[in-house]
């Protein structure tokens, strides 16, 4: 049954805001959301980040699309509607660990820019940066850590991203930022991604409570 909005009271008013929270994890809050070719390094490097990230103290958190489809995500499929509704969803709940001051990694495949474009709108553009790992279809199918595109060449698998489903890749216009992983090692792209994600998040701000 609809939910009739007449009913519904928003109290974010009255929650404590993200700056709070960010003066008592001395972080910024931002999410990094990931996306890509399945098997072009997406989780990859999400978690080598994360990792590096715990190391120097920031509070985090990683959302990635295979666990989130395995609870949050179950009932959806891969058609356009239940894609549009995998990222809707996922959207909101890193917008919920942004406001509580955590630095979020998302890794999805997110084919499609206006998916990507409501990620970034439902976030907030202040605290959204898009990641995009860069590797052609046939290096992700040499990799097919999963045996996806095995599966998807012999029929199994139906709406499999660059095979039955198309995949936009960022136009120059954009201000993704983009790994090349079929070039970068997966050092090269972590030390990339450190010297661009660490002025973001780090705390400089005088308050104090």
């Amino acid at each position: 049954m609809p939910l009739d909005e007449r009913n519904l009271h928003n109290e974010s008013h009255r929650m404590q805001d993200r700056g709070t929270k960010e003066i008592l994890l001395q972080q910024r809050a931002r999410a990094f959301w990931f996306y890509g070719l399945s098997g072009s390094g997406k989780t990859t490097l999400a978690n080598a980040l994360e990792r590096k990230l715990t190391e120097h103290g920031y509070k985090t958190k990683i959302l990635d699309g295979d666990n989130i489809r395995g609870g949050l995500n179950s009932d959806l499929g891969f058609t356009d509607e239940d894609r549009l509704e995998n990222i809707r969803r996922i959207a909101h709940v890193a917008r919920l660990f942004v406001d509580a001051g955590v630095v979020v990694i998302c890794s999805f495949i997110t084919p499609k820019r206006d998916l990507r474009a409501l990620a970034q709108t439902t976030i907030g553009a202040d605290v959204f940066q898009a990641v995009y790992t860069s590797a052609s279809y046939q290096a992700c199918e040499k990799r097919d850590v999963h045996g996806l595109y095995a599966k998807a060449k012999s029929g199994k698998i139906t709406n499999f991203t660059g095979h039955g489903s198309g995949f936009e890749a960022p136009l120059e216009s954009d201000s993704d930022w983009i790994l090349d992983t079929e070039t970068l090692s997966e050092k090269e792209a972590l030390q990339h991604l450190l010297s661009r994600v660490r002025p973001l998040i780090e705390f400089t701000s005088a308050i104090t409570l």
